[in-house]
């Protein structure tokens, strides 16, 4: 055998032993960090302004206690974006279910007074959770669960990520008091809001219109249940004609 020949041969062993090594490598890497780990559907519960994963636990528990889940974990987020995630959802966990909590709760920014760079801004919080579990574990689908505030950031996380192809498709949505039309329903608001036949207000502000092009992204094989009520108090009034604004954004 030449000298030639035997170092063709030693160079395609050489080769061969380093591209099974980095497959080796690869491979436990991802088993060490759970991304090789497929998991059912995960729902996200994000909660309301001011609000914490406190105010999740009830339903969680309900979930639990009807047995329509049997792994919850949480995603702690501070101002920056940073997600630290407590417990582990195991590989054939039923519907996991995440609580998000936000350090950042009210969606205040230094420097920021815009709300809708505001609310660009904090809907980012939810892509970084989503983007910590992608880390960990393997799913291809989402779903969603907002209370007040938490609908807004899910809103604008749909309107800027519904078509990136790096996150998960969105499954189902369950808008509980969602005010989409920017303030209308808190405080101070105007008391009735006039709409078109096809749910469109006839006065909108400017958070509102910021998500109009959400009509053209949001996930038209997802469903949606939109939770709402005409409960009056002296901080707080979901308006009645929430399901038909909510329609209007997501309707083609």
């Amino acid at each position: 055998m030449t000298t030639k020949r035997k170092t063709i041969i030693a160079g395609t062993l050489l080769l061969v032993l380093l591209l099974l090594a980095v497959y080796i490598f690869k491979n436990n890497y991802q088993k060490e960090n759970g991304a090789s780990i497929r998991i059912a559907t995960p729902t996200l519960f994000v909660h309301g302004w001011g609000s914490s994963y406190h105010a999740e636990e009830s339903m969680v528990a309900y979930a639990q206690k009807q047995h329509a889940t049997n792994s919850v974990i949480r995603a702690d987020v501070n101002p920056n974006g940073k997600v630290t995630l407590f417990g582990t959802i195991k590989k054939r966990a039923k519907n996991p279910i995440v609580e998000v909590n936000l350090q950042n709760n009210k969606s205040i920014f230094a420097g920021t007074n815009n709300q809708i760079a505001a609310m660009n801004k904090s809907s980012n919080y939810i892509k970084d959770v989503i983007i910590a579990l992608q880390k960990r574990y393997h799913f291809k689908r989402i779903n969603l669960v907002g209370h007040s505030m938490g609908n807004l950031q899910i809103a604008y996380y749909l309107r800027n990520n519904a078509t990136n192809s790096h996150m998960p498709h969105l499954n189902k949505q369950v808008s509980i008091a969602g005010h989409y039309n920017g303030y209308i329903g808190e405080q101070g608001a105007p008391n009735k809001t006039i709409l078109n036949h096809a749910g469109k207000p006839q006065k909108m502000s400017a958070d509102y219109r910021e998500l109009l092009s959400l009509r053209k992204k949001f996930p038209q094989n997802a469903d949606v249940l939109n939770i709402y009520g005409d409960m009056v108090t002296q901080v707080l009034a979901v308006m009645v004609t929430s399901p038909l604004i909510l329609l209007a954004l997501i309707a083609i």
